[in-house]
């Protein structure tokens, strides 16, 4: 234990830690049968809960719909054959959807495709059935699997998220409850403007770039797109062109990352009082009229590399996100909205 350190609640944060996993054919199979009975136990109480809400006018609570899952899984066998805590975190996500709609925090739970390139399943840490030995990790109904241990897991695990993202890899994050320490203050403030041409301009002077990951590989993106269109959706040539797609944007969402996580974690540890400008860069960036000069800006013209979001990522073009969980270790943060 260091000296000074401080294991109040009030220092309790929840930190996820994302790996690289590498399953075998058979786990492989087992996670894609996972993925679907999680996305058929979803699309069946939504559909259960609009129908309810259709004729009675109020739609049912986690429990009202957990209590019927055994009787699901009754009915359908297959269900019995993969990880409980998965079935039961869909439910889960249902009660969880609704409740953030009615709070006018997002729009209304949508059905699950299994055509979406992006798909994942939530289980929750019981009895040791999460451990990580190495580069092995254990994960309940999988076994052991071996993932790229790149940093090491801290903290009382929570629950894991496995994910397969466009390109058909792995991924599985950790939820810990860890005890955060402050950084020693520095006593220093700054404020962030966004921009368009560039990406912020500090209070002191400093400014920064955008990084413009889609320039580089533009010619290419636009290639394999056009081969992707003109080929017979569904079929194999068609897959491969899609596939290209996919690698393509994972490369740019990764640049964009990189950039957003060392500038964030830059601005934290030199400051203490922060002040950011909340813009939405879309109004400043297009007009009714196509790639016409905006006239928030004068001159500045449309930049489609600053608006494409990368397809199957979590990564957008422009974003605090990676800004907002490192603020937990300042002691001030003020937010300036502007629109």
């Amino acid at each position: 234990m260091r000296v000074g350190q401080d294991f109040s609640p009030k220092n309790l944060r929840h930190k996820a830690y994302k790996y690289r996993i590498y399953p075998n054919l058979e786990q492989q199979t087992l996670i894609h049968r996972t993925l679907g009975c999680c996305r058929f136990v979803f699309n069946h109480f939504l559909a259960m809960w609009n129908d309810t809400y259709a004729a009675t006018g109020k739609g049912l609570s986690y429990n009202a719909c957990a209590t019927q899952l055994p009787a699901l899984k009754q009915q359908y066998d297959w269900l019995k054959k993969v990880d409980s805590i998965a079935l039961q975190s869909a439910v889960r996500n249902v009660a969880d959807g609704f409740d953030r709609f009615f709070q006018k925090q997002n729009d209304c739970p949508r059905f699950k495709s299994r055509k979406h390139p992006v798909q994942s399943y939530t289980t929750k840490y019981t009895n040791g059935n999460i451990a990580i030995v190495g580069n092995q990790l254990k994960l309940p109904k999988l076994g052991w699997i071996r993932f790229a241990n790149s940093t090491s897991c801290e903290g009382r695990i929570l629950s894991a998220t496995v994910r397969r993202n466009a390109t058909g890899k792995y991924f599985v994050s950790m939820v810990c409850e860890v005890h955060i320490q402050q950084l020693p203050p520095t006593y220093s403030q700054i404020g962030i403007d966004l921009g368009l041409k560039t990406f912020a301009v500090s209070s002191d002077g400093m400014r920064v770039s955008h990084p413009k990951a889609l320039r580089p590989y533009e010619k290419k993106l636009a290639f394999w797109q056009r081969r992707m269109a003109r080929r017979m959706k569904g079929g194999s040539n068609w897959g491969k062109a899609k596939l290209q797609v996919a690698r393509i944007h994972e490369r740019i969402a990764r640049i964009r990352q990189d950039f957003l996580h060392k500038l964030s974690t830059k601005l934290i540890r030199e400051n203490q009082t922060i002040s950011i400008e909340d813009l939405k860069v879309s109004p400043c960036s297009r007009t009714p009229s196509w790639r016409s000069p905006s006239p928030m800006r004068p001159g500045a013209n449309s930049d489609d590399s600053l608006l494409i979001k990368p397809h199957g990522t979590d990564a957008p073009s422009r974003s605090r996100t990676p800004l907002l969980p490192r603020v937990k270790h300042a002691t001030s943060v003020e937010r300036i909205t502007k629109r």
